[in-house]
Parts: structure tokens; C-alpha cells; sequence
């Protein structure tokens, strides 16, 4: 159990208050209600007067970091931590990696962005990477629970702010690095170097030798293997896909290797080896690892399938230039018919990005949707007018409101078509000002099917 708590109404009798001042909100303000809940002693940045002793430091947050570290970091490293960052595949090669070790019989724990799992519990989370607190507090819980395993996705956010201190990494891993949120790191090299914080904590990595980005992890990191289809020590030899699995063939010091696996499109093929990398030099044997792959599936909004009679509708969290691009272009090598595409770029993130993925978009697909996604506090059409800014063709329609853009993608589905429905994955809402409102494009397909009639 963790003393510290921030948040007022969370306090309960023993707890210590950390007051921390926020973009929006200042726990000062909140010192009194914590007190009512049972805190016994106050973290403040300035003297204030209590019925509890109150501690004054030059920083909350610094302490609340400081004091967490001491306190727990070496009880969660008795647990085996399994990191992995990057801007794209991190939350599918993570799942697969947490999978693998269930199908293994290990006791794992998984921490990303769709959620917080082990056993059969699952919970949701804000943030990619937790705040210090909530995944010290997430991490306590598993390792009370018994687990041995925590596989876990990094952001850059959470490396530049050290939300991970104190935590050691048995093995990191690298998938890709494109433009993604220039909005806080302002550069790629800025955006880079948040990244490269990783090969500090980690003792060996595993990294996509065919990303560009690739060279700056091994020259950074302690021990390395690599993976990709140019080169790699598990350097992939031929490959096979279709809608519903994926043949793989690779080569590992000398010996080939083949196995399927029920993943789609060449980008699962870098997760999949990544995952499969990781966890054998953990210690786990190939064969092993092999066998149990047919057991493993996608996560929830990851290049998730749905037949809609003789066609296709995919659901995938593809949210920037690359990943829209690379999910594109992988269902184009499969579908025989014509690639349909559903796409919006989020409010209060990176502008830059919205020209490019509404010309990908548009120069990759047959036809496009462009529509909302997370609008948040900017007008819906100030950003779609960004989106367009880009887009050269004339092979597109607007529908911001994104239920209907939905349903106009599936009325336009004919045989052996693919409608991509692309940005939101396993997110079942949109952000509108600074309110979520319930959408789930998985329902939205179910409902369609069942209006339909299709069986």
C-alpha cells in the first residue's frame, strides 16, 4: 500500500497529502478536505496552518518523486520489468509480449495504453505511462498479487518527466520513431532525445534495425539485438499475408524458423518479432515461444476486423502520418477491391501532422472520410481545415460528425472492398471541449450489422 496520495478524495485515515500545484488545479487548495478524509501529515510548497504537521519542501512533485523511489523502487524491481518504446507498435508488440508470457504460464502484468491487466482484472488508465504514484500504486498491486512479469509501454512523456524513476528494466526495445507530438517536444531531435532517456535504465535492448532512428538506441544502449528485414539477428526471410493470419519466416543465428500467427499487415510482423525477441532473452526458448503463438491475437482497436458481407471494415488507432500510412498501404497488399478510408486528427495536438495524414490519406486511398477525432477545445472545422491544406485530389467528402461518417463508409462498401476507420482504436469516446461523450466505432459497426440484417 502506498502512503502518499494527491488527490483529496482519496485520502483515507493514514494517509500522507502531497500538495501539488498543476497546470489546472493546486492540491493546496484541497488541504482541508484531505484532512477531513484522514491525512496525517501534509507535503506543502508554502507554510500554512493545520490541525496535522505540515512539511514545507521547494517542490512536491520533486519529493513525491524522491519519496517514492526510496520507499518502493526495490521492492517492485523483485519483479522483472519488460519496457518498450517508440511511436508506433508499442501497444501491440506490449500486448502480444503479455500474452506470450500467459500462454507460457508466467505471472504478468501489463501497462499501456489500453490499460492496467493481469489475471483477470483490467483497468483503465488515462495516460500511456501512469504518473509516478498511479503506477508505483499499480505496481505494488501486482507484485502483492504474485506477478513476476511487468511488460509495460514508455512514452517520451513519461521518460522526460521521470514518471518511470526507479524502475529497472531487464529489457528494453525500440520500434519507430516519426512525427508525433511536435506539440510538446517541439523537434524530432527533442522528441529523440526524450526517447534515448530509455537506454539509461534498461539492460539490453531490442531494436528495429530498419528504422532510420534505429542507429541512435544501439550506439545509447548497454547490450543490443536487432530485429528487420534488411538485417537483424532475427532478420526476417519471407513472410505471407492475408486478411485473418500471417505466415513468417526468419532466421536466428543460423537456424530458420517458421511460424504464423493471427496478425495481418508487415508492421505486426516488426511487433510480433519484437514481442518474440523480448521474451527470449528473457531466458524463454524460441520453440517455446513458437508453440504458443497461435494462441495470441491483436488487442482491442488494432487492426481489429470486421466482415461486413463480401468486404472488410478495420478498426486501428492509426493517429499519425506513418502508422495511417503503413495501415494503408498493408490493406492494400491484401484487399482486392477498392482501400476506403475514415480519418481525423485530434484538437490541441501538433497542427503540423494534419496536412500530411490528409494527404496520405488521400494520395493512398481509393476514397476518403475525413471526420472528428478528439476535437477537444479547438473548432472542428479551423481542423479540418488544416487536414485539407494537404489534400490535393478530389476523391474525398467531409463528415465531421463521426457516427454518421461511419455509416456513410459502410453504405459505400462493395465486394471485396476495406473500409479503414482510422484514429481512435479501442477508445470508446470522443473528447468535445473538455467533455467525454460515449462513441465507440466498434459499436457503431455492430449496430450497422444489426440494422442490416447481416449474418
Amino acid at each position: 500500500m502506498i502512503r502518499y496520495e494527491t488527490d483529496s478524495r482519496l485520502v483515507t485515515p493514514g494517509k500522507i497529502f502531497v500538495a501539488i500545484k498543476g497546470f489546472n488545479v493546486d492540491g493546496h487548495d484541497y488541504i482541508e478536505q484531505a484532512i477531513k478524509n484522514g491525512a496525517v501529515k501534509i507535503i506543502a510548497q508554502k507554510e500554512i496552518v493545520a490541525s496535522v504537521p505540515v512539511e514545507v519542501v521547494e517542490d512536491t512533485q520533486e519529493f513525491l518523486r524522491e519519496a517514492i523511489v526510496n520507499e518502493y523502487s526495490l521492492i517492485v524491481n523483485e519483479m522483472t520489468f519488460i519496457g518498450l518504446t517508440g511511436t508506433n507498435g508499442k501497444t501491440t508488440t506490449c500486448y502480444l509480449a503479455y500474452q506470450l508470457l500467459k500462454q507460457l504460464k508466467q505471472e504478468v502484468a501489463y501497462i499501456g495504453t489500453i490499460g492496467f491487466m493481469y489475471h483477470d482484472k483490467h483497468f483503465l488508465i488515462e495516460n500511456t505511462t501512469p504518473d509516478i504514484l498511479t503506477l508505483y500504486r499499480y505496481l505494488m498491486e501486482a507484485k502483492n498479487a504474485g506477478i513476476k512479469y511487468i511488460v509495460m509501454e514508455v512514452s517520451s512523456h513519461a521518460l522526460f518527466y521521470n514518471r518511470v524513476a526507479g524502475i529497472h528494466y531487464k529489457i528494453g526495445g525500440f520500434t519507430n520513431l516519426t512525427q508525433d507530438h511536435l506539440d510538446f517536444h517541439k523537434t524530432m531531435e527533442e522528441y529523440l532525445k526524450s526517447k534515448l532517456m530509455f537506454c539509461n535504465i534498461a539492460d539490453k535492448f531490442i531494436v528495429n534495425v530498419d528504422d532510420e532512428y534505429s542507429k541512435y538506441f544501439i550506439e545509447n544502449s548497454k547490450e543490443v539485438e536487432t530485429i528487420g528485414f534488411n538485417n537483424g539477428d532475427y532478420h526476417v526471410l519471407n513472410y505471407e499475408i492475408n486478411p485473418a493470419e500471417t505466415r513468417l519466416e526468419f532466421e536466428y543465428k543460423d537456424r530458420i524458423y517458421n511460424v504464423k500467427t493471427n496478425l495481418t499487415s508487415k508492421f505486426n510482423v516488426y511487433n510480433y518479432l519484437t514481442a518474440l525477441a523480448m521474451l527470449h532473452n528473457l531466458g524463454f526458448e524460441l520453440n517455446h515461444i513458437l508453440e504458443v503463438t497461435k494462441d495470441i491475437y491483436a488487442p482491442m482497436g488494432r487492426c481489429e476486423t470486421f466482415r461486413i458481407g463480401e468486404s472488410f471494415a478495420i478498426v486501428d488507432y492509426a493517429h499519425t502520418p506513418d502508422s495511417v500510412l503503413k495501415v494503408i498501404q498493408a490493406y492494400r497488399d491484401v484487399t482486392k477491391g477498392r482501400i476506403l478510408t475514415i480519418v481525423g486528427c485530434g484538437g490541441d495536438r501538433d497542427p503540423k501532422k494534419r496536412p500530411i495524414m490528409g494527404n496520405i490519406a488521400s494520395v493512398y486511398s481509393d476514397y476518403v472520410i475525413y471526420t472528428s477525432d478528439n476535437p477537444r477545445t479547438e473548432n472542428p472545422n479551423k481542423i479540418m481545415d488544416d487536414i485539407l491544406a494537404g489534400v490535393e485530389k478530389d476523391n474525398y467528402e467531409v463528415i465531421l460528425d463521426r457516427r454518421e461518417a461511419i455509416k456513410k463508409g459502410l453504405d459505400l462498401l462493395e465486394k471485396n472492398d476495406c473500409l479503414l476507420i482510422l484514429g481512435k482504436g479501442h477508445e470508446d469516446y470522443q473528447i468535445i471541449g473538455r467533455e467525454k461523450i460515449h462513441l465507440s466505432d466498434q459499436e457503431e459497426i455492430n449496430n450497422y450489422l444489426i440494422d442490416k440484417n447481416y449474418q
